[in-house]
This record gives structure tokens, sequence and C-alpha cells, in this order.
């Protein structure tokens, strides 16, 4: 089986083209001439940076809570919960976004007075969001009101049942609403309709965040702090910055300052317990906390409790203030990631078997099933293929209740969520529910539905996509001076805040392939030579031999080896250089 995946993988390669961020030249000029370097002029330009200001990420630049729709009269509901001593009871969701939007809620709310608990849905055994068997679990611990966090905004039949048991909701969200809105007592969501806030990009544990600040404001307003401090929120910000990273959402403005403030704290010897365990467990630094960190490292440990267990023991982790049980509990989380990754490793060998004859060109889309594949590790195999193929990616698996519940993931071009809902709209009854965002979603199909729902999906692609972006391509800032090549300012660039929407910077030169060999048995050793300088380089995960000559797409990566530094260069892609 291995050995055909091989085959294929060789033979049906798809090769990205190589592009330049475009970089608008006066902008850059300002840059310079407002004091930033040159270096860093030419890459804020080219992602849309006109002025200082947006990248100084400073806590007092947030946009202001009252841009978002209702969050004063969440925050007048929960002030009045608290004054009367009413049970609150968090749903969360089962990712890392929910786990902090979780721990954030359950922390901050306790820290501004409120009796809170929380609850939080099993992956296989209950699905996702504030679902009526939720509700039912929920009224066994008779809350006064509940509240998501990175769910609710299409729960209408979860928010109706515990309206129906007299239990008001008030629903944080950020997730795209459907057609109808849930009877809530509150909504606070960035994309709901009418909501003006400038950033649309929030994740949950961000909308939750803002949710504590107003309700801040609100306790101070009616004198809850005149006689004493106020509670200081800065301290959940690592745990905002973990969930804003893991989610993947779009690092606008105000996203990348709650991450360079949460990444701040995690650097001053801040973070909270579970934190600082994660980052044990990761075999990571606090003290050196990147964005690479939050996303690759603690990110995919915290999800493996709800992709492979129970998101309670995550959750119970980030809520834990004895160093030593935040380590018991962050040692499970790395066990059950360590069993996430051969279970992924299986379902992506067999998926590249059933896709053997699967040849990209004949295809807009990508619609991969086994009834035996786990639902928790649907979503990383979706991105997996993705990649692999550059096409909309939707991964199947059986439920035990005969269903089949799916995970996809988009490329540029195609809003997933969109596409989804005109699938629905053409074929009423073929998928039971949906919902997510431009780049991922999830749904759920009838058992016997899996071959009618391919074809349907290929159909709305091939309809809304243009075929240019089935291409691929690798955006890069262009060539960078051999000269500027340094230990600093890879350093520089190691600890700076990137990710979606403002990606991290990425270089294309011709170099001279000096010298290769393999280390670790599948990593490839270089010595690269430009303009008659010579660079250390790595490509990892790569052993097959290069030639003498290429066009390569690398990073800048600071390399620090039996207390040495050194610039090393991190390939990401190369092609043949004439």
């Amino acid at each position: 089986m291995i050995r055909a995946c091989r085959r294929f993988c060789q033979y049906n390669r798809i090769m990205p083209s190589i592009t330049t961020r475009p970089c608008p030249a006066d902008i850059r000029t300002a840059l310079e001439q407002a004091g930033l370097a040159p270096a860093w002029a030419r890459l804020y330009a080219a992602r849309g940076v006109t002025h200082p200001d947006q990248v100084a990420h400073r806590l007092p630049q947030l946009l202001p809570p009252a841009g978002l729709l209702h969050i004063e009269r969440a925050a007048a509901l929960l002030a009045d919960a608290i004054h009367a001593n009413k049970r609150l009871l968090i749903i969360a969701d089962y990712d890392a976004d929910g786990a902090t939007a979780c721990a954030v809620g359950v922390r901050g709310l306790r820290l501004l007075g409120a009796r809170v608990d929380y609850l939080v849905p099993h992956r296989l055994e209950h699905g996702y969001g504030l679902t009526p068997d939720i509700v039912e679990l929920a009224a066994e611990r008779q809350p006064d009101l509940i509240v998501t966090v990175d769910n609710g905004i299409a729960a209408v039949e979860g928010v109706a049942a515990a309206n129906a048991l007299g239990i008001p909701v008030l629903v944080t969200d950020h997730h795209l609403p459907g057609d109808t809105l849930p009877d809530a007592a509150c909504i606070v969501n960035p994309n709901q309709p009418g909501c003006g806030f400038a950033s649309k990009n929030l994740a949950g544990v961000g909308v939750m965040f803002y949710v504590l600040l107003a309700l801040r404001a609100e306790l101070r307003q009616r004198g809850a702090y005149a006689s004493q401090p106020e509670p200081d929120l800065r301290a959940l910000l690592d745990l905002v910055a973990l969930g804003t990273v893991a989610d993947v959402v779009k690092l606008d403005a105000n996203n990348r300052t709650l991450i360079e403030n949460g990444l701040a704290r995690m650097r001053a010897g801040k973070a909270s317990a579970g934190i600082n365990a994660l980052f044990r467990a990761a075999g990571r630094d606090p003290a050196r906390a990147t964005v690479f960190d939050l996303g690759f490292m603690l990110g995919p440990r915290l999800n493996a409790a709800g992709r492979i267990d129970d998101m309670a023991l995550g959750i119970e982790c980030l809520l834990a203030d004895d160093p030593a049980a935040a380590q018991q509990l962050a040692q499970q989380l790395d066990t059950l990631n360590r069993t996430r990754r051969d279970v992924e490793a299986d379902m992506l060998d067999e998926a590249l078997a059933i896709l053997a004859r699967f040849n990209p060109g004949d295809s807009h889309s990508l619609t991969a099933y086994q009834p035996g594949w786990h639902i928790g590790v649907i979503g990383i195999l979706a991105s997996r293929l993705k990649d692999k193929f550059h096409r909309p990616t939707i991964v199947l698996a059986s439920t035990e209740g005969g269903e089949l519940k799916g995970s996809g993931r988009s490329i540029p071009g195609l809003h997933l969520r969109d596409a989804l809902d005109l699938i629905d709209k053409r074929h009423p009854g073929l998928i039971l529910k949906f919902g997510g965002h431009a780049m991922a979603a999830g749904l759920s199909l009838p058992a016997d539905r899996h071959a009618d729902f391919s074809a349907a999906f290929e159909a709305v692609v091939r309809e809304l996509i243009d075929p240019a972006d089935l291409e691929g391509a690798i955006e890069t800032d262009g060539e960078l001076d051999a000269a500027e090549h340094s230990y600093e300012l890879a350093e520089q660039f190691d600890r700076a805040v990137w990710g979606q929407g403002f990606p991290a910077p990425l270089f294309c030169a011709a170099f001279d392939v000096v010298a290769q060999r393999v280390v670790g048995e599948k990593h490839m050793k270089l010595r690269l030579s430009r303009d008659g300088n010579v660079f250390e380089a790595m490509r990892f995960f790569h052993s097959e031999p290069l030639p003498e000559r290429i066009r390569a797409v690398y990073a800048l990566m600071p390399n620090e080896f039996n207390g040495q530094q050194a610039l090393q260069l991190k390939l990401q892609h190369w092609e043949p250089a004439s």
C-alpha cells in the first residue's frame, strides 16, 4: 500500500509556481521614513501595513468592546447574574479554541465574582455545540444561565430546548451564522447580521475575552470596584493567544495585538500553570515562546484531547493552578497527541492508497471516505490532503448513530461554507447540517449519500472556483540581499507574530548546491552558495538529492547548537534553475 502511495505521489505531484508578493514602493518608503528598518518596511508594506502603529501591538490599540453588537446587553446579563449569585454554566467546543475560550470564561468570570462551571461535549458521543442532548445534560447541573463559547450561533434547536426548560442562553461565538439565528437571550458574534465590529476575525476565545472586558466595565459602572482593585484581565492573554493561533483565524492587527501580548506574558514568566506545563511537555521554553510553539507544539497537544478522548482533560489542564497537577495533565495530553499522530499517519496512508488513481488535473475537488476512520482526525486528514493536492477537500467518517460526519478544508478562491450552503439549497436533504468558515467547515450526511455528495461537491466547486486557483502558488517576498541574511534578523522574524492572512517571510533566490547529505534518515542538510556567500540550509522531511543549481523558496531560521548561534536557511520548496 505504501509503495503504491509513493509512486502515486511522485507521479501526481502538484508543482506550485513561485510568485512575488506585491510591495507598494510608496508605502515601503513611508514606513522607512517613519523609522522602520528597510527589511521590515518591505515586509510590512507587502502585508497591508501603512503605519508603524499598526505593528506596535499595544493593548490600548485594541478595538473597543462597544463595537460588538449586543455586548452591553451581555455584560448586563452577566452582571445581574453575579449580583444575584446565579449559577452559570459554560458550554464549550472540543477544539483548542473552544478549550481556551472555556478556560478564559471560567477564570475570568470567577475573577469577576461569578459562580461558574463548564460542560464540554464529547466529540464521539454528543457531536458539536449546544444540541438538545447537551441541554438535557446541562439541566442536571441546574444552571440559571448557559453561556456558549466558540459555538451556539447555529444552535437553533439547542437554544429552543434550553428556553423550554426556562434556562436563558448567552451565545458567544465567531462562526458564520445560518439563515436563522437561535432565540437566545443575547448573541455576541462579530459575524452576526448588523454587527459593525471592525475585526470579523476574532476567534471564539477572543469573543469571550471581549465579553469579559465589557462585563468588567459594567461592574465598574455599578460601583463594584469603589473599594477594591479591579481584576487584571491581562492575566488571561496567554490563553487568548494560544486559542487565537490554534484556530488559524486571520491575523488582523487586533488579533496580532492579542497574540503579541499573550506571548509577552509567557516570555516574562507570567503564563498560567497549564500553559507552562504544555511548554514543558512539548520540550519548549516559554521564555522564548513563539507563534510556532503555539500553533505546532501546544495547540496540537491540547487538540488531541478533543480528537482522541475528552476535551475536559485539556480544559482542566488550562484551569489548573498547581504546577504539579498541571504537569500531570499535560503529560496525559502529550500521550494522546502521540496516539493522534499514529492514527493520522495510518489514515493518511489509507487515503493515499484509495486515491491512487486520482489525477488532480481531472478533478476540482476531493472527497475521501472510509467507514473505519476516526472522526476526531478527519479534519487533520482533510488539511493534509488539501495541502498535497491543492484541492478543496472533504473527509468523511461513519458515526455510531449511522450518519456520516465530514470535515472540510479549502484553498484560496473557494468559500467552503458558501459552497456547502449552495449544495444544501440545490439538494435538500443531502446535507443534514453544516457550518464553518471560508477555509474550514464541518457537515453531516445520511449514511448512504457519500457518492451523491461527492458528485454535488465537485459540481459546485467547478462552478465557483477559477481554474487558475487550482494550479497552486507559493507567494514569497522575492529576493533578500545576501548582506541582510543574519542570525539577528532570523531571530527577530522568529519572535514576530505571523499567521493566516499575515504570512511569515519567505524569500526566493537561485543557489548553487555546494554540498548535501541526509541526516536523521529523512532530512537533507545542505550548503548553498549565492553571490560568493555560503549558507547552511536544511530541507526537513525530504531526503531526495537536489541538482547542482536550484531556485529555492526559503525562510531564515535561527539555529542554536552546543551553545553556538548561527543562521540557517529552511528550504520550503525548490525547482531546477538554469
